[in-house]
């Protein structure tokens, strides 16, 4: 299994290399991938040192597999020359996410439709695949009617720039700014770009991508804010469901669904946390209690770390349902 990965520097570039050593995923060869500034540099992979490559040359070396996280502009420019070259490419910008000939995928919700015919899977957004891990099992019991989501989201979303941007701020140095306002000791209502309705790019994917994942019929409507946090995104979610639904059989559920942890004991201060969430591929989930304001409605509280579940191990396990179900 030849495995490229485009973008290998970045965050989740690094956390793809993380991941996939603690999956003992079956790499026969590495191809890193990065921009022109970082050609010919060495990276180190299971005590093997790699040489990082273009983007052109690695087209040519035809791996099986190739890991996307270099922004929306790379992906719309080479992953169709990796695909013709019969590479499974799998993306984790927002390029191909809502083009109808892609599949948006969460395994552990819609790995099912992944044919041999799929070049360019697209994976979801960080806070979509949080919020629909904890949210399909219980669509599936009481189906969901509406969602009310409020997330606080953590700076490594926006990339290293943004880091940076945070502990320079912490030690009074004035440097390059990934935010148009400060982000140490404060919250900024603004994730992504605003639109012409007021509302950004990243509260409209979670509207968008539910659609498309789970269930079209879903109505969405989404604050999305960033806070000077490193550990994790979260997420306070309101839902509406049609049926009448069931605190305790809820958590029940929640309990037994794969990829999801439920930590919610108020009484003793437990519940989920960025902190705790930290390095972790779970969903974490509590605050779990009736909205007493309307019917068939509840509110929960989701946390997870989005380098891992959020982009590069959802990545990896799409690769994996690949391998598992002989379709690459």
């Amino acid at each position: 299994m030849r495995v490229a990965i485009v973008g290998v520097t970045g965050l989740v570039g690094k956390m793809f290399l993380k991941v996939l050593a603690e999956r003992n995923f079956p790499i026969t060869e590495l191809i890193p991938v990065a921009s022109e500034k970082s050609l010919g540099k060495i990276i180190e992979y299971k005590n093997t040192k790699y040489k990082i490559v273009s983007i052109s040359e690695a087209v040519s070396m035809k791996p099986d597999i190739a890991l996307f996280s270099a922004g929306g502009s790379v992906s719309l420019e080479w992953a169709e020359a990796f695909a013709k070259n019969n590479t499974v490419v799998i993306d984790n910008s927002s390029a191909w996410r809502m083009d109808k000939t892609k599949k948006l995928v969460i395994p552990e919700i819609n790995g099912n439709v992944l044919t041999i015919a799929d070049k360019i899977i697209a994976n979801p957004n960080c806070s979509t695949i949080q919020m629909l891990i904890a949210i399909a099992p219980l669509h599936r019991e009481y189906k969901v009617k509406r969602i009310v989501v409020s997330t606080y989201q953590s700076i490594t979303g926006t990339g290293m720039k943004a880091v940076n941007q945070m502990e320079n701020e912490r030690k009074g140095i004035d440097g390059l700014k990934a935010y148009p306002h400060t982000i140490d000791k404060n919250c900024l209502p603004h994730c992504d770009t605003f639109d012409e309705t007021g509302y950004t790019k990243e509260e409209m994917k979670l509207v968008n991508e539910t659609k498309k994942i789970l269930d079209a019929n879903i109505n969405v409507t989404a604050t999305a804010v960033r806070v000077p946090v490193v550990g994790g995104h979260s997420e306070a979610v309101n839902i509406e469901f049609e049926n009448e639904p069931d605190i305790i059989e809820i958590r029940k559920i929640l309990s037994h669904a794969k990829g999801v942890v439920v930590q919610d004991d108020v009484f003793n201060n437990f519940y989920p946390m960025p902190l705790t969430a930290n390095d972790k591929d779970e969903v974490f989930v509590g605050r779990i209690r009736k909205d007493f304001s309307q019917a068939k409605t509840i509110n929960m509280w989701i946390v997870a770390d989005n380098l891992r579940k959020g982009a590069a191990t959802n990545a990896i396990q799409i690769a994996e349902y690949l391998i598992e179900q002989k379709i690459i």
